[in-house]
């Protein structure tokens, strides 16, 4: 979703979303509880709607990116989706489980009960961008049908084919009182931005988080926002640079690098620089012999953010700093049509490049060297907190100090992304890089409400005995000087 533009949306549009968010909200008041059998039944429409449409889902990406793996379409957007709607389905009985909590001293001798009830929030908005088009709007999705929600969905206009069959799939299958699809530029997302949600869920750029904060808060809306940022890696003096290396380039080429955990930027032993690059060389020509025409390597996906990586590129050489294009077949890429960009490395960039500034979100990656650990750690503490950091090492002081000494969303030890493959593990991001997660429990806690209940025990004259209950005397005395003590 572009940043909000001025230009306001046409009031019919806005009416009927406004309309759709009041039939939800209605719907969900009037059926009261929503119960499991309910909340599973509606999982497992989505489930079997995203089975039937599967290769559909695929074709529909691959027309949005010019060129974007069947593979990749369906393990990560397909069965991303598929893996937390199920687990979501198979854990929800326990998940809805009244929580008991200890009740105050002496309350809990008298019969007094404490416990947290997980209520749904009523109507959730969900805002998804185009990288990932279809799994960031079904990821969460689990989660908020799990707690029992309705929702409004506004998949991204990045990716037209893919966001109408989304409508096309969730409008055959669920009525516009459960869920409904709203498409449309940046106008529209702007519109949706403001609606009185119950919660709204966001995925995309943290310029563009801060306007759908600033819209959500003149309603109050809560919201949960998945950014990015510059996800560092460090490579440690005690790694296996050859290991390492491959799991950080096949992380890095995944979707050609437009991917908000995608490996930003490389620290590394300055003498082992070039054996690094030696070896993303390699790396890169098994996996992807040939690139123009590969299938299986993506393209950038429209010719804005292709412009974007040749900016980069572009600053890196008026700056006077090494790159390299891997190119494993020597092709001629000023014959492009699909605009995809070959891995390039950027070696040592100085803080003021464009890469080393702004998050990549493609297939360029910086590599920095340091000659103390401990100035990795510096590096990025001054920097803003990232979504996913990740350091390559069998040295055990060293991976407890950049676990405890820096601040990320999620973190990896010798891989990167797979923390967001655990579904019983929140995926969320930490100040610039986000705030709230999804995923498991955690996604079914972020899309409830988690109502405080006490019951009072009938017949035992509580407040009196607590010394609540005017005239305060003795009992009043006894219990403030029960408490008011060392």
């Amino acid at each position: 979703m572009n940043a909000p533009k001025p230009h306001p949306i046409s009031s019919d549009a806005e009416q009927k979303m406004r309309e759709t968010l009041g039939l939800q909200r209605d719907s969900y008041i009037a059926e009261g509880e929503v119960l499991a059998a309910t909340r599973i039944d509606r999982i497992q429409r989505t489930i079997e709607v995203l089975v039937q449409n599967a290769e559909k889902i695929s074709e529909a990406m691959n027309a949005d990116f010019g060129c974007r793996p069947r593979q990749v379409n369906l393990m990560t957007d397909v069965t991303g989706s598929l893996e937390n709607l199920k687990h979501a389905k198979k854990h929800l009985h326990k998940w809805m489980r009244h929580e008991k909590r200890p009740s105050m001293f002496p309350l809990g001798l008298l019969g007094g009960r404490s416990s947290i009830q997980y209520q749904p929030k009523g109507v959730v908005g969900v805002i998804a961008p185009w990288n990932f088009p279809l799994g960031m709007v079904f990821e969460p999705l689990a989660g908020v049908l799990a707690a029992g929600n309705r929702a409004m969905i506004k998949p991204s206009e990045f990716t037209p084919a893919t966001s109408a069959l989304i409508e096309e799939m969730m409008t055959s299958t669920f009525g516009p009182s459960e869920i409904s699809v709203v498409t449309g530029g940046a106008q529209v997302g702007q519109a949706f931005s403001a609606l009185p949600f119950d919660h709204m869920i966001f995925t995309g750029a943290t310029s563009v988080a801060r306007h759908i904060m600033a819209a959500a808060s003149r309603n109050l809306v809560p919201v949960t926002l998945e950014l990015g940022g510059k996800s560092p890696v460090v490579i440690s003096d005690t790694a296996n640079l050859a290991e390492a290396m491959e799991r950080i380039m096949v992380g890095k080429m995944l979707n050609a690098g437009q991917v908000c955990i995608a490996p930003d930027y490389v620290m590394l032993p300055e003498h082992k620089l070039d054996e690094a690059v030696s070896i993303a060389k390699d790396v890169v020509a098994r996996m992807y012999p040939t690139l123009l025409a590969n299938e299986q390597y993506t393209a950038m996906v429209n010719e804005r953010h292709y412009e974007r990586m040749q900016r980069n590129l572009t600053d890196a050489n008026e700056r006077g700093i090494q790159t390299i294009s891997i190119n494993p077949a020597n092709e001629d890429f000023s014959d492009n049509p699909t605009q995809k960009v070959p891995p390039t490395l950027i070696l040592n960039p100085d803080d003021e490049a464009l890469c080393m500034t702004d998050e990549i979100f493609g297939p360029l990656l910086p590599l920095k060297t340091y000659t103390q650990f401990e100035d990795t750690i510096s590096y990025i503490n001054t920097h803003p907190r990232p979504l996913a950091a990740y350091y390559f090492g069998k040295h055990d002081a060293e991976e407890h100090r950049f676990l405890t000494g820096t601040t990320s969303g999620g973190a990896c030890v010798n891989d990167v992304m797979f923390h967001m493959l655990q579904k019983d593990l929140p995926f969320g991001g930490v100040g610039p890089s986000g705030m709230g997660a999804y995923h498991g429990i955690e996604g079914f806690k972020t899309f409830s409400h988690a109502k405080s209940v006490y019951k009072q025990p009938g017949k035992i004259p509580v407040t009196k005995l607590a010394g609540f209950m005017p005239p305060y005397g003795d009992a009043s005395e006894k219990s403030i000087k029960q408490k008011v003590k060392l």
